[in-house]
């Protein structure tokens, strides 16, 4: 293949990619200078299933940062869905995070104070929908994890697992096409984590998402049909199954 032939080939593979990074790289400046990210580059199709290992300090947790619009590179050029980020306004970027990423974290981050139904519904209220389509689409969401009968709980009343089942079915609330997911099961035993694990897995075969895991769970790192490594900053492997 020529020159021009690989890169129409790699270009063609950044516009079908649902996530899409080029030469991205993040730097903090301070006494001295932190390089989180080193020239990354990655493809992620429509409806994979990936998870993102490697040591402490490696940039996972930035690299998915910077994928879910909450924060901007250094440099490079990051793609969502076919769009690039750095063109998208600040509002244009929440726009983004809220109806098209779907974000599962370790802590759940629940609001103590409302219910399993509110929890889920709080979101759907920024889009101004009616009350009764509001409950409705937030029973289906709770159904949708197992959740049906908790749905009146506070988080306090809740086991660990079943407020990860709140958390992810919030993060649904927009039926996004993307799934992040970071240290999802980090914060659990290993039974509910293998139980909350089955559930992602299930979700990504039900809605044909496009799955991103960041782990430090060998277990829950093999599971997923393709696996990138982090170490000092750069990507040291990629593994397809």
């Amino acid at each position: 293949m020529t020159r021009d032939g690989r890169n129409s080939y790699r270009a063609g593979m950044i516009r079908d990619s649902m996530i899409s990074l080029t030469g991205v790289s993040k730097r903090y400046d301070g006494k001295r200078q932190v390089v989180a990210l080193d020239a990354i580059d990655l493809q992620i199709e429509r409806g994979e299933m990936v998870s993102l290992v490697g040591p402490s300090g490696s940039g996972k947790s930035t690299l998915l940062n910077l994928i879910g619009g909450l924060d901007r590179p250094t440099s490079g050029e990051i793609r969502i869905g076919g769009r690039s980020v750095a063109t998208l306004s600040d509002d244009d970027l929440t726009r983004l995070r809220r109806e098209q990423i779907g974000f599962i974290f370790q802590f759940f981050n629940l609001l103590p104070s409302l219910s399993c139904l509110e929890n889920v519904a709080l979101p759907l209220h920024l889009q101004g929908l009616k009350r009764r389509v509001i409950e409705q689409r937030a029973r289906e969401l709770l159904d949708l994890v197992q959740l049906a009968s908790r749905v009146d709980h506070l988080p306090d009343e809740l086991s660990g697992g079943e407020r990860q089942r709140v958390a992810i079915a919030r993060a649904l609330a927009f039926r996004p096409p993307i799934l992040l997911a970071d240290e999802p099961t980090g914060n659990l035993d290993t039974h509910t984590g293998a139980d909350i694990l089955n559930l992602i897995r299930d979700l990504h075969e039900q809605l044909h998402a496009t799955v991103l895991i960041v782990t430090h769970d060998p277990g829950v790192a093999e599971s997923c049909p393709r696996m990138v490594t982090l170490r000092d900053a750069r990507i040291a492997g990629d593994v397809r199954r």
